[in-house]
């Protein structure tokens, strides 16, 4: 008799998504596990500040109250709950959680995973190691009910369950990756299911649903959603999410690397997707340190730039800027950088698309560079400068920024613990095997499509894409739905081309990564993002639209791979 899959859910993506999405999760099908994932680099820097004010926080407040009702429906359908909610102090949480338990008058059992927090260097705030899965699992296989964590890797919460249920071991390198890879889909809530998704037109996705993945014995998987729920689940879907903050084939976490060269997805029937055939290897030896500090002090202005003369009256500003903040007592900061955006359209209908942005950035390592000068400056300028004077929104007094930063150390210098319900402690031991990291061979190309007519019209037309940040990089994944689309992109969007079409890349390292199963090209650009994504260097600061802005760039494109031919002029 074939066992029973282990359904577990997702109900959040980030701290801040939908507050409702635990009970839709929790009423709206069965599950046997609901999982939440709160973290990202950015949210430990704001935990990081919280805790500057009160040193008992550190945690996502927010999940504590949605248990307030969660608690008592989990309870009631034997729902077990795994979150990394815990930020910076899990054990607080799981306090916490302890007494909300006892108010609501729900007997539930609550462990918690710690050891990722390592000492602070000089000038930081926050130091955390990505931890596993183990720890989750062992607080399970000790009978909680509820886990909160800290900073573990985001498919930890779905590869600690899995494993404590299996009975997985360290080695069971193919199912633990396998259940890597459907945690990655997972881990970002409703961008699996419809959200930020390149082909969405045709789909209902105004409030799409949460995904959960069915997770077999051998770690093979179905991601799908509860019935009724809105969004969709398809292969592109999955794709899109596989690609989503990746980089190579080898895809390394504490637990195991998954080689996402080996996935195989097929629709399994309506918004159902199999995930096959994943094979894993040992981890690195190494775990990621991530670590945030304040960067210095920035600010920003974005004045607003009507009609006719828009290039000179963007240069008028400038030049006013510059004259004032050489005048004032702190000079001009460390970086002034400006940006317009020709937003305007010529003999527009209405004043709004008549207007370009013109935005100015500054930082400095002293606020006072940053604060009153330049407030100061755009009010000053308010009757004395470019016709149609006005600015999106009152300058302010500037605001600190944060840097994040990634160090590695050997596994076994990190001390990762499950505290059970009972607050036993247990060390979690390092997989004893391991293995560098390294790249994989370049797989072979598909044939050329054969040479023939084509149309100047937007890649977006045939390909999907999903980009994203890791730290200062940012990765782009592409890919096409039919085997001849990808005989076409696989040699087309070279790194060379690339960088043609997207001018602001031109001058960054970027590393190409084809994955023929998927039918996708991944492009990893280094230093895109300056410091980060806390440092908001640019103005999509965490790269979400880059693969949106390479979709509307024109190529010219069979004829054949298109669906309709009334694109513009056609190429022999």
């Amino acid at each position: 008799m074939t066992a029973a899959p282990l359904r577990i859910g997702n109900a959040s993506g980030f701290y801040g998504d939908r507050f409702d999405a635990v009970r839709e999760m929790l009423t709206d099908g069965p599950l046997d596990i609901l999982t939440g994932d709160y973290l990202a680099e950015l949210t430990m820097l704001i935990l990081g500040r919280s805790r500057l004010k009160d040193p008992v926080r550190g945690y996502a407040t927010t999940f504590l109250q949605q248990l307030e009702e969660g608690l008592g429906l989990a309870h009631e359908r034997g729902v077990k709950i795994v979150a990394n909610a815990g930020g910076l102090n899990p054990a607080a949480l799981a306090g916490a959680i302890a007494e909300l338990a006892r108010k609501v008058g729900v007997p539930v059992r609550v462990a918690h995973v710690e050891g990722d927090s390592l000492p602070v260097p000089d000038g930081f705030l926050t130091a955390n190691a990505y931890l596993g899965g183990h720890g989750i699992a062992a607080c399970l296989r000790a009978g909680a009910d509820v886990v909160v964590t800290g900073r573990v890797t985001d498919a930890a919460l779905v590869t600690g369950p899995a494993a404590a249920h299996f009975g997985w071991g360290p080695d069971d390198h193919d199912a633990l990756a396998g259940a890597v890879v459907a945690g990655h889909v997972l881990e970002c809530g409703t961008q699996a299911t419809g959200g930020n998704y390149s082909f969405f037109r045709g789909h209902d996705i105004r409030r799409p649903g949460f995904p959960l993945a069915e997770i077999h014995p051998d770690g093979s998987s179905v991601i799908t959603k509860h019935d009724g729920t809105g969004g969709f689940v398809d292969v592109g879907t999955v794709t899109a999410q596989l690609l989503y903050e990746t980089g190579g084939a080898r895809y390394a976490g504490p637990d195991v690397t998954a080689r996402l060269d080996t996935v195989r997805l097929t629709q399994d029937g309506p918004d159902r997707v199999r995930i096959s055939g994943v094979g894993g290897e040992a981890p690195p030896p190494t775990l990621k340190v991530g670590l945030t500090r304040l960067g210095g002090w920035r600010n920003e202005v974005v004045f607003v730039l009507t009609g006719l003369d828009i290039e000179a009256k963007a240069q008028l500003v400038q030049d006013q800027f510059a004259q004032t903040l050489a005048r004032s007592r702190t000079g001009s900061p460390d970086e002034v950088r400006w940006e317009l955006a020709r937003t305007d359209r010529a003999d527009a209908d209405t004043e709004e698309t008549a207007a370009a942005l013109l935005r100015l950035v500054v930082r400095d390592q002293d606020p006072e560079a940053v604060g009153r000068v330049v407030s100061g400056a755009a009010i000053e300028l308010a009757l004395g400068s470019y016709p149609g004077f006005h600015v999106t929104a009152p300058p302010g007094k500037g605001a600190p920024y944060g840097v994040f930063e990634a160090r590695y150390v050997p596994a076994e210098d990190v001390e990762h613990v499950a505290v059970g319900p009972d607050g036993r402690r247990e060390r979690v031991t390092p997989p004893v095997r391991t293995k560098a990291l390294e790249e994989v061979d370049e797989p072979d190309l598909p044939e050329p499509l054969p040479a023939g007519l084509t149309q100047l019209t937007p890649l977006g037309r045939i390909a999907g894409a999903r980009s994203g940040d890791k730290g200062g990089d940012a990765n782009i994944g592409i890919w096409v739905r039919t085997d001849d689309a990808w005989r076409w992109l696989a040699h087309e969007l070279t790194v060379e081309r690339l960088q043609e079409l997207l001018p602001e890349i031109a001058e960054l390292t970027v590393v190409r990564h084809v994955l023929p199963n998927l039918r996708a090209l991944n492009f990893v650009v280094h230093g895109l993002l300056g410091e980060g994504v806390a440092a908001q260097a640019r103005f999509d600061p965490q790269a979400k639209a880059v693969g949106e802005w390479l979709r509307s760039r024109h190529l010219p494109i069979p004829v054949t791979l298109l669906e309709t031919t009334d694109a513009p002029e056609a190429h022999a």
